[in-house]
């Protein structure tokens, strides 16, 4: 099968959604079929089978800040693509962000499959109603990554969404670089942004033994401010973004990896990310994050959002006990086997085949 995966946000910049396109990307290509994605770039593309249609200008929306290419030259390209290049059905993520995905939902000729990511910004879902279902009669399939991503589009679209899951790479659990750990060590990756908790964690610090170290992983808004606030504290490792293996290799050698965000997630595809290469979890206690880590069956320890003593006192717990970890780390590594990217694109690719047989709606 020819596929054209859809992204709406420059691959330049690390993000869920980037993620996902270009990991599906690979587990479809594995699996033999033709895959091609179109997305926006804002430096030279890596890899095969990646086509930039344009630049990005970064939109503020949802707590983050969005790469979209609203250019109409970004939605040329994308449609000439798509024209040119015979594909059996379209994977547009996001279907409604303006550029790349919103052109090709409009003028696609071939079926296309859209995933709905976002949760917890639905006002303009309703507030646009009217359009959102008119539009959304172009899609032949329509999925969401979560429960609660589902729900904020079913009732503005009129029709059943599907939900599946955001996949994790397993490949990448094989991590190879040595880290000099000075003590228990904790790892927290993720966007230095309001929303992601990283504040949250570095006043848990001050809860927390002499011994215990942190690290630092990713980059963003808050960067400088945090470090400021925090970093005369020897404790604490500031790292910047790693690549793949760095952070692969950090995480599986950390003793516990933190997720304290505030909210806003609608899937926690980075708690996937840790538990597929055997880190304990502790992170908060969001509708997105239970669904992925079940605490029931240690397959994290979840916390109060926004509670810095609250999970100080659960990473205390964690980093005491080399048993209840052992038993995380086997638990996160089997859940994340049951949410594979691998296995996440054999149901899409059922779907394909669906559409294709069946055409376009609307």
């Amino acid at each position: 099968m020819r596929v054209a995966l859809i992204c709406p946000y420059s691959l330049s910049v690390f993000g869920g959604v980037q993620t996902q396109v270009k990991g599906l990307h690979r587990a479809l290509s594995r699996a033999g079929h033709e895959t091609v994605v179109l997305a926006p770039t804002d430096e030279p593309v890596e890899g095969d089978g990646v086509v930039a249609v344009g630049r990005s200008i970064g939109i503020r929306a949802n707590g983050s800040v969005a790469p979209i290419s609203p250019w109409p030259s970004s939605w040329m390209r994308t449609l000439a693509e798509i024209r040119e290049g015979r594909f059996d059905v379209v994977h547009v993520h996001e279907p409604f962000v303006p550029g790349p995905s919103l052109a090709t939902v409009l003028r696609s000729p071939v079926p296309v499959v859209g995933t709905f990511h976002q949760s917890g910004w639905a006002w303009p879902y309703a507030a646009t109603f009217p359009i959102v279902r008119l539009v959304g009669r172009r899609l032949s399939r329509c999925v969401a990554v979560s429960e609660s991503a589902a729900a904020m589009v079913r009732g503005p679209l009129g029709r059943d969404v599907e939900v599946l899951w955001n996949g994790v790479e397993l490949a990448n659990a094989v991590a190879d670089i040595k880290w000099v750990k000075e003590g228990p060590t904790i790892a927290f990756v993720s966007r230095h942004e309001t929303r992601k908790g990283l504040e949250v964690l570095l006043r848990a610090m001050a809860h927390l033994a002499p011994d215990v170290r942190l690290w630092v992983m990713g980059e963003g808004p808050l960067t400088d401010d945090l470090k400021r606030a925090y970093g005369s504290d020897p404790r604490i490792s500031w790292l910047g973004r790693p690549a793949n293996l760095m952070r692969d290799s950090r995480l599986r050698q950390a003793d516990v990896y933190c997720a304290p965000n505030l909210g806003g997630e609608s899937f926690g595809l980075v708690l996937a990310e840790a538990m597929a290469v055997g880190a304990p979890v502790v992170a908060s206690d969001l509708d997105a994050f239970r669904a992925v880590a079940r605490p029931e069956l240690d397959e994290a320890v979840l916390v109060p959002p926004g509670d810095p003593l609250a999970l100080a006192s659960a990473l205390r717990k964690v980093l005491a006990d080399a048993a209840l970890r052992e038993r995380m780390r086997t638990a996160g590594l089997a859940r994340a086997a049951e949410l594979s990217m691998d296995r996440l694109a054999d149901r899409y690719l059922e779907l394909y085949a669906s559409a294709r047989s069946e055409g376009q709606l609307g």
